[in-house]
């Protein structure tokens, strides 16, 4: 991973080189503010106006210049107008030819302009990030609030590029009315089926989706995955994407998701049954649904090192071991054998390939879509997790074929196991192992122009030269600065263990990891013991607890198309999240048995209060958790979201064991035993993210 300020310096436009942000000097700039202030020679508020200023005139000056590059392009393709013009009253193919071409070339020069715009909104994202981190200060806060909105800002230009846009559309309009007409001149607007197939029109469409930055509902789901990513990519890494990419391959991917959740949630509303079937405690449906989780902490681990290597084989090996793990599960009530149930559930949990999910996401998808399919990765989880109950809600029957019996606890084990048969075989013949990097790279070289036309399509030309006097000393106050973002090229490699990715974690990044913790905890109570509670205080049966669940699981997307589109654009991430952990306590507050009777409406309610909470609360944490963890948890085996992937596993198992634990002490103490240590958690996490984030800002 190259550092920012190198990168900056590589990827400019030579003659453009005085107007992008001087992030070098800004860099120096921070650092001289804080030796100034331990040295007692500044004030916050001069450090604020001063920096403030600076940050005025550097954007104002990319401004200006944008603007001016602007005119020029609107110019061209006004003169180009009038030619077009012309060509309607005088058709002549080869003419057209040339002036599709030429917009063409204002096109590429357009794709220039988008990426100056792009890499100088990076360095702007990046050295407020770097000013915060240094001094503890909420500066970003205060800058972006008081130039977003107000009618002489000129950081609306660099974040919005409403002009910019104006200028895609007329070249992408002009373009298509000219694509193979041959003398026919419809508008795009009267054939709005027909897409435009034109390379440099996909290019500035790409780069535009790239430059923006406001918050909507598809970025807000897609970061529940965690999947975090270079915010410059190379036009080398953008073409290994497109090589790797297969989209079956990646429909697969996501039904691999959708089926795991499905299998994970399927026996919850049947444990408790299913558990007294064979002679266990009611509560022993803890450690039944707990025991998936337990072998999902080491095959996360196996599976996210296994698709360093390969995607295929490990999804094989997943869908294999669920299988066996299935029947294993439905078989255990021929056998009368609790072990053979607890066996199953761990064959099952070992069968988890979220890691590899998640990494073929990251690693094969192309950019332009990735957001995308990381919204899709969410999505399947949250309609498996809604599909499971509803399924066993409809698996009420029973009857018995030789010596295998088919009722509500081993129909879920026996339709689970069908449809990872299904699925495997759909899989031998549809999924293409990714191509690596090694295979790319040698495959057959393109012409140089052709080589130098993608670069230009990318908004990249050559490198500048350097002096090496400069390399050298930008690298020293790189390493002296910096040690996350501008330290030496080893120690910018991906975590090589646990205990390595641990200690890249910064204090905010722990507490955050533990209002995850929290969360998946209270939900994982919420839910695994849904059927024995409800069945005690309220008679439910079996069909009235999978409904239950299932209108839980729905409320995920609903939920989050609510925060993306509108909670999130009125308030602060950090205050949704303050928020979010209030309402999760006042749910888990709310559950408790303290007042005869114990009535469902109560129970319902605190329950919907704290899931819906949790839901608004996983979104934001890991919005937040994607955007100050650690570069070097982007890749490799421990990457981001392995960490967080343990972290809720942990959780789950936890909780799961507490279920069971507080079984000994008889059903009518169970809801309060277990709301307990969720309340305890809950109450430590909103003072942890109290304490952290009022020390740092």
């Amino acid at each position: 991973m190259v550092a920012f300020g190198k990168k900056l310096k590589d990827r400019q436009i030579q003659e453009w080189q005085g107007y992008y942000i001087n992030y070098k000097l800004m860099k120096k700039k921070v650092k001289q503010y804080g030796n100034q202030i331990k040295a007692g020679a500044l004030d916050r508020r001069h450090v604020l106006k001063d920096f403030s200023q600076m940050l005025d005139n550097q954007i104002e000056r990319i401004v200006l210049f944008m603007l001016e590059q602007q005119g020029v392009l609107a110019s061209r393709i006004s003169e180009l107008n009038k030619q077009q013009d012309s060509l309607q009253e005088q058709p002549d193919i080869s003419k057209i030819t040339e002036l599709r071409e030429a917009y063409r070339d204002v096109g590429r020069d357009l794709l220039k302009l988008l990426f100056f715009v792009e890499i100088n909104a990076i360095g702007l994202r990046k050295i407020l990030k770097k000013f915060d981190k240094r001094f503890g200060y909420r500066f970003t806060d205060y800058y972006v609030k008081t130039r977003a909105n107000h009618p002489y800002s000129q950081l609306q230009q660099v974040f919005k590029h409403v002009g910019l846009g104006a200028v895609v559309g007329a070249i992408s309009r002009n373009l298509a009315d000219l694509q193979d007409r041959q003398g026919s001149y419809l508008s795009i607007y009267d054939e709005p089926s027909l897409p435009l197939q034109d390379s440099v029109v996909d290019s500035m469409r790409a780069a535009v989706d790239r430059l923006s930055n406001s918050t909507n509902f598809l970025n807000f789901l897609a970061q529940h995955a965690l999947i975090m990513q270079e915010e410059l990519p190379s036009p080398v890494e953008e073409q290994v994407d497109d090589q790797r990419y297969h989209f079956m391959s990646l429909l697969l991917n996501l039904a691999n998701t959708f089926l795991y959740m499905v299998n994970t949630y399927i026996i919850v509303p049947t444990a408790d049954d299913y558990s007294m079937s064979l002679g266990a405690a009611a509560t022993v449906c803890g450690i039944v649904i707990g025991s998936m989780a337990v072998a999902q902490i080491f095959s996360s681990v196996y599976f996210s090192a296994w698709s360093n290597r390969s995607y295929f084989r490990p999804l094989v090996f997943s869908s294999i071991v669920l299988f066996v793990g299935n029947v294993m599960y439905a078989l255990a009530y021929d056998l009368k054998s609790i072990s053979v149930l607890l066996l199953g559930r761990l064959f099952c949990g070992l069968g988890s390939a979220r890691a590899v999910n998640r990494r073929y996401i990251s690693d094969c998808v192309p950019l332009k879509i990735r957001m995308q399919a990381s919204a899709g990765f969410v999505s399947a989880s949250a309609l498996g997790m809604a599909c499971g109950p509803a399924l066993a809600g409809l698996l009420q029957t029973n009857f018995k074929i030789y010596k295998l019996t088919f009722n509500q606890d081993t129909l879920p084990g026996w339709v689970m196991a069908f449809a990872w048969l299904i699925y495997l075989i759909w899989l031998w013949i549809s999924f293409r192992e990714p191509a690596t990097e090694t295979e790319v790279n040698n495959g057959p070289q393109e012409p140089a122009t052709n080589v130098e036309n993608d670069a230009l399509e990318k908004g990249i030309t050559q490198p500048l030269l350097l002096k090496a006097e400069d390399n050298q000393q930008d690298d020293e106050n790189d390493q002296e600065y910096d040690e996350s973002e501008e330290a030496p090229e080893e120690s910018r490699q991906p975590a090589n263990s646990i205990a390595d990715a641990y200690r890249l974690l910064t204090p905010s990044v722990k507490v955050q990891l533990l209002i995850y913790f929290m969360l998946k905890y209270a939900m994982e109570i919420l839910l695994s013991e849904s059927s024995v509670v409800t069945t005690y205080y309220f008679g439910w049966s079996t069909g009235t607890v999978a409904i239950f669940l299932a209108s839980l699981g729905l409320t995920v997307l609903p939920i989050n198309v609510v925060v993306g589109s509108y909670i999130s654009n009125m308030f602060e991430d950090r205050q949704i999240l303050l928020a979010s952990e209030i309402m999760v306590f006042l749910g888990i507050l709310g559950s408790f048995h303290v007042v005869n009777p114990y009535t469902v409406p109560q129970y319902v309610c605190s329950g919907l209060i704290m899931f819906v909470a949790a839901e608004v609360l996983e979104g934001v944490n890991l919005s937040l958790l994607s955007r100050v963890m650690s570069s070097r948890l982007s890749r490799g085996t421990y990457n981001g979201g392995l960490l967080s992937t343990e972290a809720g596993t942990l959780a789950r198992v936890i909780a799961d064991a507490t279920i069971t634990l507080a079984g000994y002490l008889g059903q009518s103490k169970l809801l309060n035993v277990t709301l307990l240590p969720s309340l305890l958690i809950c109450l430590a996490s909103i003072i942890a993210t109290c304490y952290t984030y009022n020390s740092l800002y």
